[in-house]
């Protein structure tokens, strides 16, 4: 009989594990929301982890109960990704920033057990609490001293009460490596929010594929510090890759300003960190403001929206840091590409370079991707060529949770992403436009994202948005939407003037209007639904 290997599943607990048995005296320091700075080990995260599993027990917990988190970046939250996960039920991570009443039919489409909430957020759910059909407890996430006062939730759990005196001599059982392990919902910006289940083998191979040298490069000499939060794709995968290589691991709670990002970086030592790009312009404008500087961080990872070409600039020249333009989706656990410039491009000058970062980068390997055109052929690998994205993989949706909208793949198991992207011939990926935000015009199609960037380079533009309005010659054309920064003596010839020699003369915006600002989605997305009905009845001067 031929030799192979041994078959063993892979599963999150195995990330605790090993973390705590090779990387046991790392740090992992928390900003709590009750105000002070945690720090604890790896070896302190493992213990805390299987006291919490063994209270789920007690509770009644059992494999393939969904447990569901309102929680922001902390190390409570890391400990129920390993407790929830490693006891073979569900770790379903909730937004707290969605309306409520998605937060309410989330919780009962998934039919959450219990819902652990960190403290600030409870008085949410005092709200709300009453509309949860299949929640048996609710833990507040914090000690009973620090519980806000006046607070009427029916025997409310305490975390620390919970795993008090609990042994914490648990050991994690041993199941297939497909079991579902943790549960996330897209924002829902049409619809209601559709939920993506992800198994351990999934999580694992992300994390694999999310730590290498040539994607996030994270290793056990890295510091960092995951803005993006625990509750949107599992912090990319940040607390999982932490895990596989021993990485310090710094979460920032609540506290998602500027000022407060800043101490944590220089006081912490970090080297890597995670975010859309609105968290970026908040941190630069403090440092510009207050003339700081950034003495250890190397790399800043920027997902969730292009990163404006003025944004990836400041950070590298003023002040050294690598802006990696990353892209995915919560259906792609999520990560699919990020922007690492290969060893020839490293030589070329300045502004070459930079137009190759402006892109979402390459695709990571376990992600297969290509273009096609509207009848689904394949388009060229070329730069010029764009179509609708599709991809496969992996750790990539097949159905989402319950069967939600059917079979979501086309033939060959790829998933249309929404996206329109180009590919060039070294595999660069850009997104030109959502499917569904391309404009239109005479024909043509007009990239929003593009105008928006170029527009973010003018010095007196905090924010800019594009959406295409109604046009009766040409069905429609760029309305741009500014926030213009304090200040700022912007007027919308001064906008159209300095975009003339940036883009082409036929995507020049027919019309500029002034907003005190742009809505976002609960992701940081920009919410051009929103802006769609708000400018609906607008009528171009053009038109």
């Amino acid at each position: 009989m031929l030799g192979q290997m041994q078959d063993r599943p892979l599963l999150i607990s195995q990330l605790i594990e090993f973390a705590a048995e090779n990387h046991g005296d790392t740090e992992i320091v928390s900003r709590r929301v009750e105000g002070d700075i945690h720090r604890y080990t790896y070896r302190d995260a493992r213990h805390r982890a299987k006291q919490m599993a063994e209270a789920l027990v007690g509770l009644g917990i059992k494999a393939g109960d969904r447990i569901g988190t309102l929680a922001w970046n902390g190390y409570r939250h890391f400990e129920l990704y390993y407790a929830i996960s490693g006891m073979g039920a569900v770790c379903h991570t909730i937004n707290p920033r969605l309306f409520p009443e998605q937060i309410v039919y989330i919780v009962n489409h998934a039919e959450d057990q219990i819902l652990f909430v960190d403290a600030n957020l409870l008085p949410l759910i005092e709200k709300l609490g009453s509309q949860f059909k299949s929640v048996k407890h609710i833990v507040a996430m914090t000690d009973r001293a620090h519980l806000p006062a006046g607070l009427n939730i029916p025997n409310l759990l305490v975390y620390e009460e919970l795993i008090a005196g609990k042994p914490g001599a648990y050991q994690w059982p041993e199941f297939d490596e497909k079991t579902a392990s943790s549960l996330c919902y897209t924002s829902g910006t049409t619809g209601n929010p559709k939920g993506v289940l992800y198994s351990h083998r999934s999580s694992i191979l992300h994390a694999y594929g999310s730590a290498l040298p040539d994607t996030l490069n994270v290793s056990a000499r890295s510091v960092v510090l995951p803005v993006v939060p625990m509750f949107h794709v599992n912090a990319w995968g940040l607390p999982y890759s932490g895990c596989m290589v021993g990485a310090k691991l710094v979460f920032p709670g609540a506290a998602l300003d500027g000022a407060s990002l800043y101490e944590l970086y220089e006081s912490e030592k970090v080297t890597h960190t995670a975010g859309v790009p609105t968290i970026w312009l908040g941190l630069l404008n403090h440092m510009q403001s207050k003339g700081l500087k950034l003495s250890t961080l190397k790399y800043a990872v920027v997902g969730g929206s292009a990163a404006p070409p003025a944004m990836i600039e400041t950070f590298q020249r003023e002040f050294g840091v690598e802006v990696l333009h990353a892209w995915g989706m919560t259906e792609m656990s999520p990560l699919g590409t990020v922007n690492n410039l290969k060893h020839r491009q490293l030589a070329l000058p300045a502004d070459q370079q930079l137009q190759v970062r402006l892109k979402q980068g390459r695709a990571v390997f376990g992600v297969d991707m290509k273009i096609v055109d509207d009848k689904g052929h394949d388009l060229p690998r070329d730069g010029k060529a764009f179509g609708d994205l599709l991809v496969r993989g992996p750790w990539i949706v097949g159905r989402y949770f319950r069967d939600e909208g059917g079979n979501p793949l086309r033939e060959g198991g790829w998933f249309p992403t929404g996206d329109v992207a180009t590919i060039d011939p070294d595999g660069f990926m850009q997104i030109t436009d959502r499917s569904k935000d391309v404009i239109k015009s005479g024909g043509e199609w007009i990239s929003s994202i593009d105008l928006e960037n170029a527009a973010m380079a003018h010095p007196g533009v905090a924010e800019a948005a594009v959406i295409g309005v109604f046009h009766p010659k040409w069905d429609e054309r760029p309305l741009m939407i500014v926030v213009p920064r304090p200040g700022a003596n912007l007027t919308r010839e001064t906008v159209l003037d300095f975009l003339k020699d940036k883009i082409a003369k036929w995507w020049m915006p027919d019309d500029v209007q002034f907003v005190e600002a742009i809505p976002h989605t609960a992701t940081g997305k920009i919410l051009k639904t929103k802006l769609r009905e708000d400018f609906k009845s607008y009528k171009l001067p053009t038109a």
